[in-house]
């Protein structure tokens, strides 16, 4: 087994924006199938947690942007994991265009108990698998504030194709519906360059979901904090923070 795992992805047409970018969303696409695809040949892939009433999710997230990547370019996505500790393991990212670092992140995962839906201890129901510590991000995810003085906000009814391999919202849709808050003067004239994610809470079909959006200080750019709400029982769902340069 081996700590360190490579995949190649051809960015297509559907997957850019009207500035021929690749969009964040697609990205963290990107960074979901290398780690599910590492996951498999480790052992420990959903199908191989499935029998045991158990799956992973992932409780945060943070992506950084220095580089851009076009329409037809190829992207490389190198992953490993780093740490393993308790209920929770850190899974490294790398993204390489012609060469070029042009992305990193790093994820918290943890092991759901199906019919619980709480955390368990990684290492009394998995086997082991190599680590390699070193991280993309440093970033130790301390607490994202919350979101008081919302200045926008649109709602989203989840759809059966916002569903995923778990039947609740997948991860990349939370990061969708807060990137629609952003904006339009900032999203059309900026680029993402930074993005934090903390997962509180699962999402399941036909609930609303509200996405709100506010303005924090920045001294490089442009700065917004994100929250996802469910009005239907006064749940947050998702802190989100997104940094932009022109």
């Amino acid at each position: 087994m081996e700590p360190v795992y490579e995949k190649s992805f051809s960015v297509r047409s559907y997957e850019i924006d009207s500035r021929g970018r690749v969009r964040p969303t697609a990205l963290l696409n990107y960074i979901q199938e290398a780690a599910g695809d590492h996951a498999l040949l480790l052992g420990v892939a959903v199908r191989d947690l499935f029998p045991q009433r158990l799956t992973w999710v992932i409780s945060r997230m943070h992506l950084t942007l220095p580089g851009s990547i076009s329409s037809r370019d190829e992207l490389v996505v190198r992953t490993w994991p780093s740490t393993r500790e308790g209920r929770f393991t850190c899974r490294e990212f790398e993204l390489f265009s012609a060469g070029r670092l042009t992305g990193a992140a790093t994820a918290s995962f943890a092991v759901l108990d199906i019919s619980t839906r709480r955390p368990i201890s990684i290492d009394e129901r998995l086997p082991p698998y190599p680590l390699l510590a070193r991280r993309a991000v440093a970033d130790n995810f301390a607490t994202i504030p919350r979101l008081t003085d919302p200045e926008s906000e649109l709602s989203f009814r989840v759809g059966r194709g916002d569903l995923d391999i778990n039947n609740h919202v997948n991860n990349v849709v939370y990061a969708e519906w807060a990137l629609e808050t952003v904006p339009a003067t900032v999203a059309d004239e900026s680029f993402l360059l930074d993005m934090e994610i903390a997962y509180r809470a699962e999402t399941l079909y036909g609930e609303t979901v509200v996405s709100r959006c506010g303005s924090i200080p920045d001294p490089t750019g442009s700065a917004f904090l994100h929250q996802l709400w469910r009005p239907g029982d006064n749940a947050e769902l998702a802190r989100i923070i997104t940094r932009w340069r022109r």
